[in-house]
């Protein structure tokens, strides 16, 4: 049932640079030639970060970076208002293949560049039809759902417990059973709920449309032998049911109050000790490491599998991919295309760049200049690692072959109407099987 991972990517991908801050460095200065960085942030819980490297960048180099980044679900349209202008962004991202075809007109071929012919696997890149490479992928990055130890054990430690340690709960059966006891003893416990809150707020229910998706539209393609599907049937929307209510029914917010929980509501409320369980990537231990008054420890943090009763799902690990690859303007001059090169270079290659790829921005970066030596510290990042060296089975990413945002935010939309009671689930259903197909004849226009 399940495809194979990308454990070899991944040990060969770790990364961690040495933790040097970024003073003055020679600073080359700067001429008419030497061309200027626009970056183009897809991440609005790293913009600080970035803005830091721009700063570092600048000081080293002498060459000028800009940062800005799109608001919660709003790169496609800020992008859109950006790229024609005179100062375009030099540097932004494609979500996929799907996100090419709308961006390619500004995608330039990166098979010459040096962080390309570092990729560890090149097949990962972004080809168009004449061959070229015009997306990088710069991370990959693993989702399931995260968990506080110190509440788990808390839980195994009352009288009645479903099971006795994390580690035996290895299905849907078995979380729900530990789920719905555990919320029957929240007061014991010291939570307001098993789960943080199921956001729902526009823009912010992308763990659902789109990660939690995932799962049963990639069984889907697994049943067809395909890798991309004009059409989908929705077939295993009882299994995504299964653990969406799950959520809905044991976590910190009545479900009609949804709509107005955003995700660093669910993170701030994990941070805070509020609940036990929320699903997220490897990329939120920086949010809830720098919430104020986090009770989250290090020790403590780590990831089970997005169980919804699929067959097989015992010897499921974490969804494991990407939908972040850096392409360079092909419309900007040559000498911003070729200092907007030289600084993703820098960010794969020098130690302060793989610093901050790794331990600052959370990356586990797929170039050959990380070393297998180079372990990463971030706790998320290690519990992903640790769950694909037990031999678990990840489920790749297939969410970047969704059709379209405009898809997205209907089926987000249908399951706020679930949520807080006005829509029946065969209407989501429904809206899944129209959307999708109204969305992929669109793009085979």
């Amino acid at each position: 049932m399940r495809a194979k991972g990308f454990t070899r990517l991944l040990c060969m991908a770790m990364a961690v640079g040495l933790l040097t801050g970024c003073g003055k460095g020679e600073n080359r200065g700067q001429d008419s030639d030497t061309g200027s960085v626009y970056y183009m942030n897809f991440k609005p819980e790293v913009a600080s970060v970035w803005e830091e490297i721009a700063v570092c960048y600048e000081q080293e180099t002498g060459v000028p970076v800009k940062v800005v980044t799109a608001a919660g679900g709003n790169y496609e349209s800020t992008l859109k208002s950006e790229i024609v202008k005179s100062d375009a962004p030099t540097l932004f991202q494609v979500n996929g293949p799907v996100g090419y075809q709308a961006w390619k007109d500004y995608c330039a071929d990166l098979s010459g560049t040096e962080f390309y012919q570092a990729l560890s696997d090149k097949e990962l890149a972004i080809k168009g039809e004449d061959g070229g490479v015009y997306g990088v992928p710069y991370t990959m990055e693993g989702y399931g759902i995260i968990y506080n130890r110190e509440i788990m054990n808390r839980y195994f430690a009352t009288t009645g417990a479903e099971v006795g340690s994390v580690e035996e709960i290895r299905d849907f059966e078995t979380l729900k059973a530990v789920a719905e006891d555990m919320q029957s003893k929240k007061d014991e416990l010291g939570i307001k709920g098993v789960f943080a809150s199921t956001s729902m707020q526009p823009n912010e229910d992308w763990r659902w449309h789109t990660h939690l998706a995932n799962l049963p539209v990639y069984e889907e393609y697994q049943q067809n032998g395909e890798v991309d599907m004009l059409e989908i049937e929705f077939a295993y929307q009882e299994n995504f049911k299964k653990l969406f209510d799950l959520y809905l029914k044991n976590s910190t917010t009545e479900p009609k109050m949804l709509g107005s929980k955003g995700v660093n509501d669910s993170m701030a409320e994990f941070a805070l000790g509020q609940c036990a369980m929320v699903q997220n990537g490897n990329w939120a231990w920086s949010q809830i490491a720098e919430v104020s008054g986090n009770v989250v420890k290090e020790e403590n943090i780590g990831f089970l599998p997005l169980y919804m009763d699929l067959e097989g799902e015992e010897n499921q690990g974490l969804c494991v991919g990407t939908e972040n690859y850096f392409c360079i303007n092909s419309q900007a001059t040559t000498a911003d295309q070729k200092a907007t090169a030289d600084f993703v270079n820098w960010l794969i290659s020098s130690p302060k760049g793989k610093d901050y790829m790794v331990n600052k921005l959370g990356n586990i970066a797929p170039f050959t200049t990380f070393t297998e030596e180079d372990k990463p510290t971030d706790p998320l990042a290690k519990s992903m690692l640790k769950s694909m060296e037990k031999g678990k089975v990840s489920i790749p990413w297939i969410f970047t072959t969704f059709p379209s945002q405009t898809f997205k935010e209907a089926f987000g939309g249908a399951l706020l109407e679930y949520a807080q009671g006005s829509m029946k689930w065969e209407q989501v259903v429904k809206t899944v099987q129209e959307q999708w197909k109204a969305e992929k004849e669109i793009l085979a226009e």
